[in-house]
């Protein structure tokens, strides 16, 4: 995994940026102080507060390493130059679920970015993967733990800014 590179749009490192300089410069000094009003109530050895400050401390330095790693080689997509007549990360694509009828909408993101929540779809994921490519208009069969779906391309666009 070392050296690989991740697969970034601009907005998509932007807030990756925004959300480690929050975690070194906020984060960290209110965890410091959590430990430190912990450590003055005595015995720590029964002292919850201490414990789930600790934890927290070490889930925030875990994210920080995290990030930073993933900032150190990133491979960041630059939308002015994304062709939007085939399917490529940093694109908006609407699509016809022909399996149930519906229309769907993805924005294709590498993998740090994908949140489906948010209609943000990995462009390593089944889908994101059968879809890279493709132009509107295509059918495209995927498969899934489901089983097969089927996807009309209707539009690819760029994708909002974040």
């Amino acid at each position: 995994m070392e050296g690989k590179k991740k697969i970034l749009t601009y907005s998509g490192l932007k807030a990756l940026e925004s959300e480690l300089e929050n975690l070194k410069v906020v984060k960290r000094k209110e965890v410091a102080n959590k430990i430190k009003e912990a450590r003055e109530q005595g015995d720590l050895s029964e002292n919850a507060e201490y414990d789930a400050a600790k934890d927290e401390q070490r889930d925030i330095e875990a994210r920080i390493n995290e990030l930073e790693a993933i900032l150190k080689n990133p491979e960041v997509i630059d939308e002015e130059e994304v062709d939007y007549n085939k399917i490529n990360v940093g694109c908006l694509v609407r699509l016809l679920d022909q399996t149930y009828n519906e229309e769907v909408e993805f924005t294709i993101v590498g993998s740090t970015e994908a949140n489906s929540l948010k209609g943000k779809i990995s462009n390593e994921s089944p889908i994101g993967e059968a879809l890279l490519g493709k132009e509107a208009g295509d059918i495209v069969l995927v498969e899934t733990q489901a089983g097969t779906m089927k996807y009309q391309i209707l539009n690819i666009s760029r994708a909002p800014a974040a």
